[in-house]
């Protein structure tokens, strides 16, 4: 539902968003929602229809189970990510970089769209890596999803690594799977040089991930979160606007001092 233009929450967080001048960007589940990508704990999202889907999010089942590798691939050749296009939301952010206020993006998703929509890669933070990529959990051999997937769809259903015959993966963090240090390291240092703390489509309840808001509070930014529900860190706010994503992420990215109403 379009957020009233006179609210004035949304007044208080375009004001903060428009003198930002190293903004960064917490990016969860919700932004991709628009794009047709469904979140794993709204009211419609994957695990809460069906929490059993879970358990193929979990590392150790995953590598144990011949069953749930099967049906992890059953599941990444319908996945909705393949035919998903950017939504206006990621655009805004675009719009934030091309001003030249958005110091980076650290995103819990592991779509792309925010590279698809125009932000260069290395200003994107992927927390939890990417889809669009495997690795073999053997010999750390990264390659191309889609090779993988035309092979699942010519008959083989749990495809091996062809270079050592490892488990193959998603390119992404599963529960019971480690971050990387060395991309904790970089949000860290984004978390902890913003002048404001944009927290989108997430309900902050995931750590470390979550964590970076707090950081950023702590170290002096301003917080401002935009989501469709209450989240675990809307205490430490200066601004929390509920509403669509899409429609309030073009009105703070275009909003400029002395300018707003």
């Amino acid at each position: 539902m379009p957020v009233d233009p006179s609210d004035p929450d949304l007044s208080t967080a375009k004001s903060i968003v428009a003198g930002g001048t190293r903004v960064a960007v917490m990016t969860g589940a919700g932004i991709s929602t628009d794009s047709g990508i469904p979140d794993f704990r709204g009211p419609q999202g994957v695990w809460t229809k069906n929490p059993q889907a879970e358990r193929i999010s979990r590392l150790r089942d995953y590598l144990d189970d011949p069953e749930v590798r099967r049906q992890s691939w059953r599941n990444r050749l319908v996945h909705p990510v393949w035919g998903a296009v950017p939504n206006a939301g990621h655009r805004a952010l675009v719009s934030l970089h091309r001003q030249g206020r958005l110091l980076a993006i650290l995103t819990q998703n592991i779509d792309e769209l925010h590279q698809r929509s125009g932000i260069p890669a290395d200003r994107v933070v992927e927390l939890h890596g990417s889809m669009w990529h495997v690795v073999c959990w053997s010999c750390r051999r990264r390659s191309p999803m889609a090779a993988a997937l035309d092979r699942v769809r010519t008959g083989d259903p749990d495809p091996a690594c062809l270079v050592c015959g490892g488990a193959l993966k998603s390119d992404t963090i599963s529960f019971g799977q480690a971050l990387d240090p060395l991309v904790l390291e970089h949000a860290e240092e984004v978390a902890g040089g913003c002048d404001v703390m944009l927290a989108v489509g997430s309900t902050l309840s995931v750590h470390p991930a979550a964590g970076y808001v707090p950081i950023a509070k702590r170290a002096g930014a301003a917080v401002v979160i935009v989501n469709g529900e209450p989240t675990a860190y809307d205490h430490l706010a200066d601004s929390v606007v509920r509403g669509s994503i899409s429609d309030i992420l073009p009105q703070l990215a275009e909003a400029k001092v002395g300018s707003l109403t």
